[in-house]
């Protein structure tokens, strides 16, 4: 199942460079980054499993985009993510690939909305220096919505992102013993600000 879902992650990006090589008038490409307001999920102890809220944390993006039409686009995007989130005094970080295919409108002169799916692929999870590989699914899938403004080749856009499903990984708590382990749901919930230029 799970070579399964890296293969249509895989063909989801196939796809995005595909659409890149071919576009024609009304279509355009171009980089985007920004910055990422997030938390990932809730951290859950074995022992009472009490959930502790994270603190959100300031991460990065960076990557490309396409799009298609004018009043009405579709805009796929190919992503790398980096966030963090603060669980009291130990830290969760994510770096990932993520693969937005939005729809939007424009509403009003440069003002646009837009939503659609996020395909998320987890390249690595780190919990204050422990690497953590038995991440529930290394494939999942978000939600994407906000609204954007563009200035000839210059855009800027403010996003909410969140995951769909629940998406454990699970770990070895040193401090709480050694046949204790603990668990963090990995699925994303951040605010998203992004620069934009089309080339």
């Amino acid at each position: 199942m799970k070579n399964l879902k890296k293969s249509a992650f895989l063909a989801a990006v196939l796809a995005f460079i595909s659409f890149s090589l071919s576009a024609q008038s009304g279509s355009g490409f171009g980089f985007k980054g920004g910055l990422n307001y997030s938390a990932n999920g809730d951290y859950f102890e074995a022992i009472g499993d009490n959930a502790k809220n994270p603190d959100r944390n300031i991460g990065y993006h960076i990557g490309v985009f396409g799009k298609i039409g004018e009043k009405l686009y579709f805009r796929p995007e190919l992503v790398y993510t980096a966030t963090k989130s603060d669980y009291d005094s130990d830290e969760f970080s994510v770096k990932k690939i993520d693969a937005p295919l939005l729809v939007g409108i424009r509403v009003l002169g440069p003002i646009s909305v837009f939503g659609g799916p996020s395909l998320q692929y987890i390249l690595d999870t780190e919990f204050e220096g422990i690497s953590i590989d038995n991440v529930e699914d290394d494939f999942s899938v978000g939600l994407n919505f906000g609204i954007g403004i563009n200035f000839n080749k210059v855009g800027i856009d403010l996003r909410y992102e969140r995951g769909f499903n629940n998406n454990e990984a699970t770990f070895l708590d040193n401090n709480l013993g050694s046949d204790v382990t603990s668990r963090i749901d990995t699925r994303p919930d951040q605010l998203i600000l992004s620069l934009s230029i089309a080339l």
